[in-house]
């Protein structure tokens, strides 16, 4: 076994960087030497924003990311800062260049050629260069609508057509959440905003239909999405959004793959702050008709908040082990819970 603790760095210490800190700090084997952050937080500990004690655990100072991120100093960066592979790119450069392998939360980096080929290039060689592994991944995309379904296709001996649904809540995200999806602004805005292109909605059905795709050999001909406001009939409150009675709490989308001339591939994805105020059950189903069919049913959904946490820190291990370069969940070990000391799951050299 591994004698070193794995080394781990996190750069944004919001809602989800906070619960990988709390997660990483309850298991055996990991030490967090360093946290990225910026404006107030610079200079303070980390325990001020975490939800258990330093205890008799070293301090961790945050700092900005050039006194933080330098060669050496961890086994991995968890880049827990933007949605889309244009955002996280300068940030993973940086990373990687200093010799640091990234996990990365940002959903578009999930499956990142599926929009941005030519970035994902320019990352997969960097990756390479400096001999490390970058990986995107989360609750969804990641797991829940592309991940699974692509598991479960592994029973078929044919798929004609698959539907992912997942009914979530959005209470668990931090305010860049809240204002991606529109929350508290009223129906009109809305739909102004969606129409501009100022709203992302849900990010990542495209990751997530192309990762399905590859993944059994079928190739996207054409890809498209829809969004609607899920307006509140109560006045619903989570930890960081606020709607209205009459105001948006949430926002339906769908996504659509065609392949071969018809659509082959949907996702269905309705979510907002306190669904049970709204009459929402939660769950996640996977419709596969095929030989056989698949109906795969999960009542509450996983959170996503403690799901996408999870995700990152349990796929360390994979992502140090891994050969170099740019890497997707079809790539890597399956992701599994880390129960044990994290070190034993190391591969030596």
């Amino acid at each position: 076994m591994r004698k070193e603790n794995v080394k781990v760095i996190i750069w944004g210490l919001g809602a989800m960087g906070r619960g990988m800190a709390e997660m990483m700090l309850k298991k055996t084997g990991f030490e967090i030497v360093g946290v990225v952050g910026r404006g107030a937080k610079l200079g303070k500990s980390m325990y001020d924003f975490l939800d258990m004690p330093r205890g008799d655990r070293p301090d961790v100072l945050i700092g900005a990311a050039e006194d933080v991120i330098v060669p050496g100093a961890a086994d991995v960066v968890l880049l827990c800062t933007d949605s889309f592979v244009k955002g996280a790119f300068d940030k993973i450069k940086f990373v990687v260049e200093r010799k640091i392998n990234v996990v990365s939360s940002a959903e578009e980096m999930a499956y990142p050629k599926a929009q941005e080929p030519e970035l994902a290039a320019d990352i997969d060689k960097l990756a390479k260069a400096n001999g490390v592994t970058v990986l995107g991944t989360g609750i969804n995309p990641g797991l829940m609508m592309d991940l699974l379904v692509v598991l479960f296709t592994g029973a078929c001996e044919s798929v004609d057509h698959i539907i992912a649904r997942r009914v979530n809540s959005l209470s668990p995200f931090g305010p860049a959440v809240m204002e991606e999806q529109g929350i508290g602004i009223t129906e009109e805005d809305f739909r102004t905003k969606s129409a501009n292109g100022e709203l992302a909605g849900h990010v990542g059905f495209s990751e997530s239909i192309n990762m399905i795709a590859d993944a059994i050999g079928w190739k996207v001909e054409k890809f498209s999405q829809t969004m609607e406001p899920i307006v509140t009939q109560v006045d619903r409150k989570s930890p960081y959004g606020f709607a209205k009675a009459g105001d948006v709490a949430g926002c339906s989308m769908k996504g659509f793959g065609t392949v071969d001339g018809e659509v082959k591939i949907e996702m269905d994805h309705p979510q907002q702050i306190e669904p049970q105020l709204g009459g929402v059950d939660t769950g996640d189903y996977v419709i596969i008709k095929g030989t056989p069919d698949v109906n795969m049913a999960n009542k509450p959904e996983i959170p996503g908040g403690i799901g996408t946490i999870a995700m990152c820190v349990n796929m360390i291990p994979h992502v140090i082990n891994s050969r170099p370069g740019l890497k997707t969940m079809l790539d890597l070990p399956v992701p599994r819970a880390i129960m044990g000391d994290v070190r034993a799951m190391i591969e030596e050299d």
